[in-house]
């Protein structure tokens, strides 16, 4: 494939990370200001994950079935967008219902328990727009472009995520309001997430005009599977027995990706407090100085995003996916650990910098690695059990983040420490991954 068209392929990828951006950098501001206590955030992270692990399988087996006049993946990247859109007008609306006083369950006001199921609605359906261009790529790229298809996928996605977390600092600086009465999400926050949506469909429209998926014949000429032979066996394994039928790459990666995405569950959920604590000197969720700081919590993810740029550049270069895996998984070790020694908002750059080396390397490499150790008739299938890797390792940190908080003692800039400690050990789980396709 030429580079125009690598880049179309992935275009729409731009406008699903702007949402992903809002909400990662967001979710834990919002909550905290419907009421949520430090100790109860990392809950609010558990059940998106979870849906995940439930919906992503079930896209990638049935748009491994799905071949219509509009594509095979294509249909549910617009659906899961369209939802998305919906969910991103009504979220930061939460704590502007009335809702905040008038039911308690759980310990949960109402604004918090709405708050809750748009969140899930929203991390579901970011994530069926955003598999589906995973499984894109590895549907119709060979081998040997994988590695430059992924990272054009990766600058997207980081690109997507400098406009998603700069927006709130933006529309204060032209004159948005960043502080709303006690219990209400701020303006600048709401704006942020309508022009995200907008962004998103803008996206996700261009990719689905422009790509044409590849039909059945030509897929299987692709991936060198034979149509009389699968037509003979008329196969419909079921999940367990593709697990059992997984190659290695698949759980080596795994046990790699269990380590990375608890540590940067970590970081979405504790940077505001930590840093509101550690540059701003304050707790207190309706204060200016709070707000500020989840204002800054953007810039220094968009500051994760500038480095994952740069870092995407230079994963190609490396003659080994290991040794760049290694190399970026470390990185990004230093940028969390450093972040308990530095109390200037200005010289956090230099670790969200180095901890976007570590983003550049997730985003790239797994589905590289993954999908060259796969054969293309279950391509889909696969991909979606193997967001569970991804997925997995949420649930776990946000079910232990709030025990794991109080044994370190409360301070919410250790659990950033504890996503750098992750991060070795993810680091030391790449030398268990072998490349290439097994005859397992």
């Amino acid at each position: 494939m030429s580079f125009l068209q690598m880049f179309n392929l992935s275009f729409g990828f731009l406008g699903v990370q702007i949402a992903y951006a809002l909400q990662s950098a967001n979710i834990s501001r919002i909550f905290a200001t419907l009421g949520a206590d430090p100790h109860q955030l990392s809950f609010f992270w558990i059940l998106p994950p979870l849906m995940g692990m439930i919906v992503q399988p079930l896209i990638g087996k049935w748009s491994d079935k799905t071949w219509c006049r509009w594509g095979r993946r294509k249909p549910y990247l617009l659906v899961g967008a369209l939802i998305a859109v919906l969910v991103m007008a009504f979220l930061p609306n939460a704590g502007s219902l009335r809702l905040s006083t008038a039911y308690v369950f759980l310990g949960l006001n109402a604004a918090m328990w709405f708050g809750l199921f748009s969140l899930i609605f929203l991390d579901t359906s970011i994530n069926v727009a955003m598999q589906p261009f995973k499984m894109m790529v590895g549907d119709m790229v060979s081998e040997e472009q994988k590695t430059e298809a992924y990272s054009i996928q990766s600058f997207l996605c980081n690109a997507g995520s400098l406009f998603g977390y700069l927006f709130p600092i933006f529309f204060t600086w032209i004159g948005i309001s960043n502080t709303a009465p006690e219990g209400v999400v701020p303006d600048s926050v709401k704006w942020s997430f309508y022009c995200g949506a907008a962004l998103l469909i803008l996206c996700v429209l261009f990719t689905f005009v422009k790509v044409k998926e590849m039909p059945p014949k030509e897929y299987a000429e692709f991936h060198g599977i034979d149509l009389s032979k699968t037509e003979e066996k008329k196969e419909n394994p079921g999940f367990v027995k593709l697990l059992v039928r997984a190659p290695k790459t698949f759980w080596t990666v795994g046990l790699v990706q269990f380590f990375c995405w608890a540590a940067f569950l970590f970081m979405w959920t504790y940077t505001n407090g930590a840093i509101a604590d550690t540059c701003w000197h304050t707790h207190d969720v309706a204060s200016a100085d709070y707000q500020a700081a989840g204002n800054w919590v953007g810039v220094l993810f968009a500051v994760q995003a500038v480095g994952s740029l740069c870092w995407a550049l230079f994963i190609p270069r490396f003659k080994s996916h290991r040794a760049s895996y290694i190399v970026s998984l470390l990185a990004g070790a230093v940028g969390f650990v450093s972040t308990a020694f530095i109390h200037n908002q200005y010289l956090l750059f230099v670790s969200y910098f180095l901890i976007g080396f570590a983003w550049a390397a997730m985003l790239a490499l797994p589905f590289t690695i993954l999908t060259n150790s796969l054969h293309g008739d279950h391509m889909g299938t696969y991909l979606g059990l193997f967001n569970c890797t991804i997925c997995l390792p949420q649930i776990i940190a946000a079910a232990c983040g709030g025990l794991l908080l109080k044994a370190l003692g409360g301070a919410q800039v250790s659990m950033l420490v504890a996503a750098g400690v992750l991060l070795v050990l993810g680091s030391l789980a790449v030398f268990l991954v072998k490349e290439g396709k097994d005859k397992g």
